[in-house]
C-alpha cells in the first residue's frame, strides 16, 4: 500500500512536471514565466521539494525492504528458475529506483541549484525580469554528456514505470484477471509517452530546432 501510494503521489509529480517542461515549445514568456510562478511560492516551494524527495526516499525504502523479506522468506534459492510473467523492469525495480534518485539528485543540483554548470550564472533575467530557464536549459542539453545521461535517466524512469504504473492497481486490489493484461498494457503505453515528451526537449535543443535567447 505505501508503495502503491507513495508511485502514485510520483507518478502526478512526473505528469505535472513535464506539462511545465514543455512550455518550452512555446518560447521564453512561457517557460520562463512558469518557472517564476514557481519560485513565487517561497518557502512552499521548498515543503513541495523536501516532500517529494522524502516519497521518493520512503518509496525506495519500502521496496527495498519487501524484496529482503522475500528473500528471507525463501532462504534457499531456486535450482532452476524460469520466468513466466515477470518483466525486465518488474525484476528490476530496486536497482532501477536507486539510480533514477541518483539521477533526481543530479537534476536538482543541475537545474534548480544550478550549481554543475558555471555558465548560468552568467545568465541575464529576460524582458520582463523572470530567471532565464529557457537558455538555462538550451545549454544545459547542448552538452553531449548532459544528453546522454538526462536520456539514461529517463530510459530508466521509464522501464520503472512501465511496470509499477499498472502494479499500482495490484497493489490496491483494483484489478481482476481480464483487467491486468489491460493495465500491463496501458502501464507500457504511459510510460513511453512520457519518454517521448521527455526526450524531446534534449533532442530538439540537441538538433539546434531551440536555440538559447541570450547568448554568453
Amino acid at each position: 500500500m505505501i508503495v502503491a501510494v507513495t508511485g502514485l503521489i510520483l507518478i502526478l509529480f512526473v505528469i505535472g512536471h513535464l506539462l511545465g517542461n514543455l512550455q518550452i515549445f512555446l518560447g521564453p514568456d512561457w517557460i520562463n514565466g512558469y518557472s517564476q510562478h514557481l519560485r513565487d511560492l517561497g518557502p512552499l516551494l521548498w515543503l513541495i521539494r523536501i516532500f517529494l524527495l522524502a516519497t521518493v526516499i520512503v518509496h525506495i525504502y519500502v521496496t527495498i525492504r519487501l524484496v529482503i523479506d522475500n528473500r528471507r522468506a525463501r532462504p534457499e534459492a531456486y535450482r532452476e528458475r524460469e520466468y513466466v510473467k515477470a518483466s525486465f523492469a518488474s525484476r528490476h525495480m530496486v536497482m532501477s529506483g536507486l539510480i533514477v534518485l541518483a539521477f533526481i539528485i543530479y537534476h536538482l543540483a543541475h537545474f534548480t541549484v544550478r550549481v554543475t554548470d558555471q555558465r548560468f550564472t552568467l545568465l541575464k533575467a529576460d524582458p520582463l525580469g523572470h530567471y532565464d530557464v529557457y537558455s538555462m536549459m538550451v545549454y544545459a542539453f547542448q552538452n553531449p554528456y548532459v544528453f546522454a545521461f538526462y536520456v539514461l535517466g529517463l530510459l530508466l524512469l521509464t522501464l520503472h514505470l512501465s511496470h509499477g504504473s499498472s502494479s499500482f492497481f495490484q497493489s490496491l486490489g483494483l484489478n481482476n484477471q481480464k483487467l491486468t493484461p489491460r493495465l500491463a498494457l496501458g502501464g507500457r503505453v504511459f510510460a513511453w509517452l512520457l519518454f517521448v515528451g521527455y526526450t524531446s526537449i534534449p533532442v530538439a535543443i540537441l538538433l539546434r530546432l531551440i536555440k538559447p535567447a541570450q547568448q554568453l
